[in-house]
């Protein structure tokens, strides 16, 4: 049998893949569920077996599915890779950015790379640190652009998100139940003591200082495994934990927005398309994610 698969169709199939939901799959497309269903039923006619599992939850693929989901992300790949290169303004020169270790990996990575492919002759550089430090890096002329939580109720940046930090658990350990509650923490940052162990100072909770990181995926290792509770940004939540909410007598640490700061005379066009490429990402996941 000779099967055509429309690239849409492949499009779609792997944005719900991704997101193992229709809904928030239809939103990132700018499509109904409907249409995206109708897609779905016609793909898997095409090939003649069944790609979804339907849940209570959501969806999951099955093997087959599996099978297509490897060729068809090559494919859509190659042609947004394509159509950027195509494009693309001719850009050159050198980007360096501070971003948060937590949005890295969840937010930043496919921009990171697709930004590589469009615009091969700009070199960009990447740095994980604390807010302090990107800012204090870029007030010196190290970074042209900078991403970094803040407290402030007016930023002066431009805000990209709103991620607020709470207390979160493993869904299997519970160690918020134990007394005292073991909680992991940043090595050294003074926002642990004044916002979340104020905290749980505020709330009477005894605690004790069970593990210390200097990095997001530290403390979430502690709650993943079972070792401690920790705070990390609600968007940062890994598989298998849950938010600590008002129901288990915890509320929000923080209020912190994700602000993008930019160097006063970094006004070269690969930084305009960087910011652009960052600003786009932030706001795809804030519309996927519901945050």
């Amino acid at each position: 049998m000779n099967v055509q698969l429309d690239s849409d169709l492949l499009r779609s199939f792997v944005a719900i893949a991704d997101l193992e939901n229709f809904t928030r799959a239809a939103a990132m497309l700018g499509r109904t569920q409907s249409s995206i269903s109708m897609q779905m039923k016609r793909l898997e006619e095409h090939v003649g077996v069944r790609l979804f599992e339907r849940g209570p939850r959501g969806v999951s693929l099955t093997r087959r599915g599996n099978e297509l989901l490897v060729k068809a992300r090559r494919i859509v790949d190659l042609l947004d890779e394509t159509a950027a290169s195509l494009n693309a303004p001719e850009l050159e020169g050198r980007v360096r950015i501070g971003i948060p270790e937590e949005y890295g990996a969840s937010i930043l990575s496919r921009t990171l790379r697709d930004f590589g492919k469009a615009h091969s002759n700009v070199e960009i550089i990447v740095q994980h640190a604390w807010s302090a430090v990107q800012k204090a890096a870029l007030e010196r002329g190290d970074l042209d652009l900078a991403v970094v939580f803040e407290w402030e109720s007016v930023p002066r940046g431009e805000v990209l998100m709103v991620d607020p930090t709470v207390w979160t658990t493993s869904e299997v350990h519970r160690m918020h139940e134990e007394l005292p509650m073991p909680i992991a923490l940043y090595e050294s940052s003074s926002w642990c003591k004044e916002f979340a162990i104020r905290s749980l100072e505020s709330s009477g909770r005894a605690y004790r200082v069970a593990y210390r990181s200097d990095t997001s995926n530290g403390l979430k290792l502690a709650v993943s495994s079972g070792l401690a509770i920790a705070p990390l940004s609600r968007s940062n939540i890994p598989a298998g934990c849950r938010e600590l909410t008002a129901a288990d007598g915890f509320g929000d640490i923080d209020s912190s927005t994700v602000v993008m700061y930019r160097r006063r005379s970094a006004t070269g066009k690969a930084v305009t398309a960087m910011a652009e490429a960052i600003r786009e990402a932030f706001r795809r996941h804030a519309m996927v994610g519901g945050l």
